[in-house]
């Protein structure tokens, strides 16, 4: 479905049954909160049956109530504040064990990831990153974790690596200035969505690089700007962004790269090895201990 969702129950409010007009004038007011309810709970609050509110997803075209709830997600994920998410988490977490909702739920973001992940741009990224001239990482604030994590192994692996990590889009766009052709940049980011990290990625792909994005969804506005897109679940947990989805993801992308370009990691692992022993950068441990 294309249209808003707000849009489309506002225009087809008249046709609706009475129960399907308390569902929609309680998501039109309340949509943060409706976004994270079950069929079940969202029914209850309006004071209509479970299977009422399955048939106003129906009517409104979606396949399932689930289907509608992601539309719905999706859309404000990146509107709510961080105040808005701690509200929604408590919400949705209620008087449940916190530890096992949020594992739990980590969980299933894996399962929707690996159910999900396009293999064909997954391969495509493969290649593309293994015959770069050079590979430029761009993420931000907390999917900083991530271009981290992927310049730590990337530099183990490449003398090609640049971690591009500025305060303003200005430094990026000055660590990004002989980006070309033969170049791939890899853009990281999740709700809500850093602004930087898409002018970064735009301003690549006007100058012919080879753009990837590692986000969640193909609303995200990482896509237009990327050729090769790898989606990643990830969920909000309180302000927490949770990024078990896409770590595993990058994971998956490392081992694939290091096993492309096996010779060249070993030797440079063989070298590392004998720095780290002359300079003493692991702490020895005895056996027994």
């Amino acid at each position: 479905m294309n249209r808003d969702i707000l849009s489309v129950i506002q225009a087809q409010m008249p046709t609706f049954s009475k129960g399907q007009k308390l569902i929609a004038n309680y998501i039109l007011q309340s949509y943060d909160k409706a976004a994270f309810m079950t069929a079940s709970k969202l029914g209850k609050t309006v004071k209509v049956s479970e299977s009422t509110v399955v048939r106003f997803a129906a009517e409104l075209g979606y396949d399932g109530y689930p289907a509608m709830q992601r539309t719905l997600q999706e859309m404000i994920r990146n509107k709510l504040t961080s105040i808005q998410r701690i509200e929604v988490a408590d919400d949705r977490m209620a008087n449940h064990d916190v530890l096992s909702m949020v594992m739990h739920s980590d969980m299933e973001k894996l399962r929707m990831t690996l159910d999900q992940i396009d293999r064909d741009a997954f391969d495509g990224a493969v290649r593309d990153i293994v015959g770069a001239k050079r590979i430029y990482l761009i993420g931000v604030r907390s999917a900083g974790a991530i271009s981290t994590f992927l310049a730590f192994y990337f530099n183990l692996i490449f003398d090609n690596v640049t971690h591009v990590t500025a305060a303003s889009a200005s430094e990026m766009f000055e660590q990004l200035l002989r980006v070309g052709r033969e170049d791939v940049v890899i853009g990281v980011s999740f709700p809500r969505y850093s602004k930087r990290t898409v002018k970064a990625m735009e301003f690549a792909r006007d100058r012919g690089a080879h753009v990837i994005a590692i986000t969640d969804s193909d609303a995200s506005p990482l896509a237009a700007a990327a050729q090769r897109l790898l989606v990643a679940k990830s969920d909000m947990v309180s302000f927490v962004d949770s990024l078990v989805g896409p770590l595993s993801l990058v994971n998956a992308l490392i081992v694939a790269i290091a096993r492309a370009k096996k010779e060249d990691l070993s030797r440079n692992l063989e070298e590392l090895e004998h720095i780290w022993e002359e300079y003493e950068v692991y702490e020895k441990v005895e056996e027994g201990q």
